[in-house]
Formats: C-alpha cells, structure tokens, sequence
C-alpha cells in the first residue's frame, strides 16, 4: 500500500486559491491590506491589542527581543544579561536569544509535557546575585501550555519579563484564555506544520503601544515613521519631519537600527484563509491525537504517549521511547518513513546534543537529565487536519509491523 502521511501539510483549496488571486488582481505584493487585515484578526483572535506581522518566526522572536533592549522602562534588559529557557526546542528560540546579545541559560523540562520546571526556575533565581537574570522566556512546545501563573509569579517577584514562545501553540487555552496572552509579550510562527499555516510568516502579539511601535519600526529596517498610512505606501504621511528646513521623507528616515522583516501580502493571504478554519483544523487535531493514542496504547510499555486535553491545539504527535524500552528511536523512525509514516526526532537538548552550541556542553552535562533523555528518544508524527481516519489506521498499522502485532505487507 502506496501511502505518505506527512507530519505537516497544506492543502491550497478555494479559499487559499481565491485570496491569492486578489493579491495578484490588486497589483500589490509587498505589505498592504492583506497583512493589516490579518494584523488585526489575529491579535483579536489570540485575545491582544497589537499584533506585528513579520517575515518568520524567529523574526518574531527577535524584534520582541530587540524591542525590549531599546526600551529604557527595562533597563534590566541589556547585551549580556540572562533569559532563563527550555533547553527543549526549536533552536530559532535560543539563536534569537544569542543574537540580541543576551544569554540563554537552561532549565530541564516536565518529560510529560516539554514545559519548563518552575521548580528549577525558583531555585535558579534563589541563588542568583540582584539583577543577574532579566528574562523567562518559556516555550509552549507541540501546544502543551508551561505554568504561566506560576511562572508569572516568579517574574513579578524577581523583576523579570515574560516573552512566551508560542510558535507551535496558536489556539491552546490555558485557564480559558489563549497562550499569547500571559506574558508582557509573544510569538508565533505561521510555518507549513503549524497550527495556523501561511508557509513563512510570524507574528508579536503584545497589549503595549510602545513595544508595538518599536516593533513596527525594528522590522522595516528602524524606519521613523511607524504609521498605517505609510505602511501603505501612501504619499501621505502623519509624522513630521525632526527638521522641517529638510526635505525629506519620514518613511525613509531611520532613527533606530533596525532589519528587513516584513512579510507579503501572499503569506498574509494564506494566513487569512487558515485563520478561518482555525477552530475547526484544532478539533481535528484533537480527534486524531485521541485516535491515535486509542491505537497505539497496546505498546504504553515502550512508547510514552502524549497527554490529551481538550484545551491543547496540538502542532504534532510527540512519542518517548520509555526507558527500558529495548526499541531504538532509528530503527522505528526508519521504518516507519520506509513505510511513509513521515517523522522527526525531538529537537535535542541544545546546550548538550546541538553542535552550534557545543561550547555549553561541558558546562549543562549531566544536568538537564529529562531534556537530555527526550532529545535523545523523543519523535513525533503528524496529527494535522489532513491527516485522515484512513490515515490513522495505516499510522497503526505500521506501528504494529513494528512491534510484530500483525503480518502486514510493509517494507520492513
């Protein structure tokens, strides 16, 4: 049986067709009405005022970090001061870190979840001098939620800020509102397997009108002129120039240094189509994870199944090998994709198994012990809304060649 179940797609319907056929009608490629509709339903969607639209995720990430280094109400937040992390994630998380000139130090993970031990962020900060940290910065991983309460009540007890990482986490409630909104700021990346799909977009959501601006500025290269009009590439513009005996154009005057993150129309237009059919897409999500787990619960002694909640938008479908297990995380990853299940090993814990950051290696050995053990048996296959029932049922099967359940005609 021909199959390939991916662990993340798009499928360019009517409505993805439809809205990038009025990009290419209206003439206008670059930032205009498409990003600005987005902009404003995607902060109402998440529960915030503002939302900036950016190029990816990791832009994401780093104009929100940028922003809080320019803005003098945190002065706490400067080149070389620490942002406790998950050691567990996409590595844009830390190289974003890295690159606005702030240290990332690491603390493991719940194995159940990927969230962040507040046990261990509260002991971290208890034996830190005054101001050594500036930052928390926790990860929703695969949409699992961290304690934000908790997490929260640490940062106003110890001066930190809070910029929650909600890359895969776009619809996951947490106490009946949406993640994205627990913190001072947040990302979200619009990539091919998550939740809400555009291909290459990201987004800051925040309820601050100054990081707002100074994120509108960071991303069009610290442009002085922040204003929706010229935005719009309008002739018209509602900021004056510093220096009037000038001729010149706020739209082209640049009063921080900023980066080339914008986005297109093309993206904000998929993104738009996706956003319609968020809800729906997270429901069927959730039925295929529940499915999933249903058929694969013959095999709890080897493989740790990933907790069902019905307040999680779940980007992928995590699998730990259990310890004891005798399987080995390659051979079943190789056969499930010679059998077109496709899959990724979990991301490796970053201080430790990423070679980009081998330099912390010595120093975090030993010590993220749960992180360590998920980055080294942990993988995950897709459960997106195109995943079918069929889809299921063949995903069983091949598990159950595997483990020598059934004879199936499989490419063992």
């Amino acid at each position: 049986m021909d199959r390939k179940v991916y662990v993340g797609d798009l499928k360019i319907e009517f409505d993805e067709k439809q809205a990038i056929n009025e990009v290419l009608e209206s003439g206008r490629i670059s930032e205009w009405k498409k990003v600005r509709d987005f902009e404003k339903l995607f902060s109402e969607y998440i529960g915030r005022k503002f939302c900036v639209l950016v190029n990816s995720g990791t832009s994401a990430l780093i104009a929100g970090l940028y922003a809080l280094l320019l803005d003098d109400r945190f002065p706490a937040i400067k080149k070389g001061a620490k942002v406790i992390t998950s050691p567990i994630t996409y590595i844009a998380t830390v190289n974003a870190i890295v690159h606005a000139g702030l240290e990332p130090v690491f603390v493991d993970i719940d194995p159940l979840d990927f969230s962040i031990q507040c046990d261990s962020v509260e002991k971290l900060l208890q034996n830190a001098t005054p101001g050594e940290y500036c930052m928390v910065l926790p990860v929703h991983l695969m949409g699992y939620p961290c304690d934000m309460d908790r997490l929260n009540a640490l940062a106003d007890q110890y001066g930190l800020v809070v910029f929650e990482d909600a890359a895969q986490a776009h619809g996951t409630l947490y106490k009946e509102k949406n993640l994205g909104c627990c913190s001072l700021l947040a990302d979200f990346s619009f990539y091919i397997a998550h939740n809400i799909q555009a291909g290459e977009m990201g987004a800051v959501v925040t309820d601050d009108p100054m990081l707002y601006r100074m994120m509108k500025k960071l991303k069009a290269n610290g442009r002085m002129c922040d204003c929706q009009i010229c935005t719009r590439m309008s002739s018209v513009c509602s900021h004056e120039d510093p220096d009037p005996e000038q001729d010149r154009d706020p739209r082209f005057l640049h009063d921080v240094i900023g980066f080339n993150f914008k986005t297109t129309e093309f993206c904000a237009a998929l993104g738009l189509a996706q956003l319609k059919k968020a809800e729906e897409n997270i429901r069927i999500r959730q039925r295929n994870v529940k499915m999933l787990s249903e058929r694969l619960l013959r095999y709890d002694e080897d493989l740790q199944l990933p907790l069902f909640s019905s307040d999680i938008s779940y980007l992928a479908y995590p699998l730990i090998l259990k310890k004891g297990s005798t399987v080995k995380r390659k051979a079943l990853r190789k056969f499930l994709e010679r059998n077109g299940v496709e899959c990724r090993p979990m991301f490796g814990c970053i201080p430790t198994q990423q070679p980009a950051y081998g330099y912390l290696k010595e120093k975090y050995a030993g010590n993220l012990i749960n992180a360590e053990y998920v980055g080294e048996h942990g993988f995950y296959i897709g459960c997106h809304q195109y995943v079918s029932l069929e889809d299921i049922d063949y995903i069983a099967q091949v598990f159950d060649a595997f483990f020598g359940v059934k004879n199936e005609p499989l490419k063992g």
